[in-house]
């Protein structure tokens, strides 16, 4: 009988701390994931990180939604997003200092964002007129708060040796690589010294 009492109890506390882990969305956070794109593997080579793929998270009527720079910008339900990683993985950082009302305002002028609708950016320009999924993310934070998440980085300071990434390299820059590019990696920005980790 208190063999059983006791693992009721224990079963209690485990769910207890599950529930203070499980993520609640806001406005603003920034979540990534191993996406199954097939240039993935070669931005975890070159960046040195685990995680290939990020987006902007927001509410919609109370539905958590992801803003994301694939093919084209474009919104999706949270619950998809998150499905479509590798093992459905992610990880979410959040501004340390987060004023609600100025997020609550940029989330509204998503709706009519001028890059939504903007085709992907396969050869990671620093322009408007195309886009990539970290440099979404950057523009939107320096544009409507004015808070750079990270110092541009250079295209040629990443590890271009890797067979994935020449492969890419071949495909997308035949007479060789941008290598004074400015560029912006989900891994510049998971390190953001403005963002901290939110445990799920």
């Amino acid at each position: 009988m208190w063999a059983i009492l006791i693992l009721a109890v224990l079963s209690l506390a485990t769910a207890g701390c599950a529930a203070d882990h499980e993520y609640v969305p806001l406005d603003g956070d920034i979540i990534f994931q191993v996406s199954r794109s097939s240039q993935s593997a070669a931005i975890q080579c070159a960046t040195k990180s685990e995680w290939s793929h990020m987006g902007l998270v927001f509410l919609r009527r109370g539905e958590p939604m992801v803003l994301e720079a694939v093919e084209p910008v474009r919104v999706v339900a949270l619950a998809d997003w998150i499905g479509r990683g590798v093992d459905s993985e992610f990880t979410v950082r959040r501004l340390k200092q987060r004023d609600d009302a100025r997020m609550t305002a940029v989330v509204a002028s998503l709706k009519d964002h001028r890059f939504l609708h903007r085709h992907y950016d396969k050869t990671f320009e620093w322009t408007d007129e195309k886009l990539y999924c970290s440099e979404l993310v950057w523009k939107l934070y320096q544009e409507e708060l004015g808070i750079e998440l990270a110092p541009l980085e250079r295209f040629g300071d990443f590890d271009l040796e890797c067979e994935e990434v020449r492969g890419i390299i071949a495909q997308r820059w035949p007479d060789g690589p941008p290598l004074d590019m400015a560029v912006i990696s989900p891994a510049a920005i998971l390190n953001s010294p403005h963002l901290h980790p939110i445990p799920h």
